[in-house]
C-alpha cells in the first residue's frame, strides 16, 4: 500500500484542530489567581461564589489624617493631608480572638480597584479570618498632600515629600491607627505587595518589625539597585530562563 506523509500530516492536522476546539468549547478554563497590582482580566475569584453587589457593600472607604512629613521638624511638616484607606471587616474574627490584619501597601495607583481585583487576599481571608486593610500610597488617588495633584507635583518645594521612606512611615501610621480604633493590639498583622508595592512590603518589614510579624511580597526586586545588583542581571536570569 503506497503511502502519502504529506496528506497524513494534512490528516492529523485537521483532527488536533478540531480536538482542541471541540476540548476548549466544552470544558471551562480557569486561570490560576495571581496577585497583581494591575486589574485584569484573568479570574481572581470564584465565580460561582462572587457576588459584586454584596461585596461592594462590605468596604468601608475611610480617612486618615497623616503628616507630611515624619522626619523633620520644620513648621510646614506639621502640615496634614487626607490619606485614604479600604477596609473589609467581613471575613474577620474581632479583635478578642485576635485576628489577624491583613495589610495591602498600595503602589502607583489609586486603589479603587484593589479589594475587587486581589482576589487572593479575599480568599486568605475567608481561611485566616481576617481583616482586610488596602491602604492608598501618598500623591496617588485621593491621598494627594496641597490641595491637589498638579500642586503637589508642581516644584521641588512640593515635590520632595513624594518618597518611599515617607510612604512607609505613612503605612505604619495608619496601621497603628486601626489597631487602636479597633482595639486589636494583639492582632498580628502581614503586610502585602506586588512588584514596587511588593518592595515596600519587604522593606516595612525591615524598618518596622514591630508592626507586622511579616511580608508577602510578589514580583519584588528589593536589591535591584545601581552598585548593589549588576544592571543587566534581570535579562541575564530571563535569557537563562528562556534558554
Amino acid at each position: 500500500m503506497e503511502r502519502h506523509p504529506l496528506l497524513f500530516q494534512c490528516l492529523l492536522f485537521i483532527f488536533l484542530m478540531y480536538y482542541s476546539t471541540y476540548f476548549t468549547s466544552t470544558h471551562a478554563v480557569v486561570e490560576i489567581p495571581r496577585l497583581s497590582p494591575i486589574p485584569r482580566d484573568t479570574i481572581l475569584y470564584d465565580p460561582v461564589t462572587w457576588d459584586a453587589k454584596t461585596y461592594a457593600d462590605t468596604i468601608q472607604t475611610l480617612y486618615y489624617q497623616q503628616v507630611l512629613d515624619h522626619f523633620n521638624y520644620r513648621p510646614e511638616s506639621y502640615k496634614t493631608f487626607q490619606q485614604r484607606y479600604l477596609m473589609n471587616s467581613k471575613y474577620w474574627g474581632g479583635a478578642i480572638s485576635n485576628s489577624p490584619i491583613i495589610a495591602y501597601l498600595g503602589a502607583e495607583e489609586p486603589i479603587d480597584n484593589s479589594p475587587e481585583s486581589m482576589g487572593f487576599l479575599n480568599e486568605n481571608a475567608a481561611s485566616f479570618k481576617a481583616l482586610l486593610v488596602y491602604i492608598e500610597h501618598r500623591y496617588y488617588g485621593k491621598s494627594v498632600p496641597f490641595g491637589s495633584r498638579d500642586e503637589a507635583l508642581q516644584n521641588a518645594s512640593t515635590i520632595g515629600y513624594f518618597n518611599s521612606a515617607q510612604a512607609l512611615a505613612d503605612y505604619a501610621s495608619v496601621i497603628i491607627h486601626i489597631k487602636k480604633t479597633l482595639n486589636a493590639p494583639k492582632s498580628p498583622v502581614i503586610v502585602v505587595g506586588a512588584s514596587y508595592g511588593g518592595m515596600l512590603a519587604s522593606w516595612f518589614r525591615l524598618k518596622y518589625p514591630h508592626i507586622t510579624i511579616g511580608a508577602l511580597a510578589s514580583s519584588a526586586p528589593i536589591l535591584y539597585f545601581d552598585d548593589i545588583t549588576p544592571q543587566n542581571s534581570y535579562f541575564d536570569i530571563v535569557s537563562k530562563n528562556f534558554r
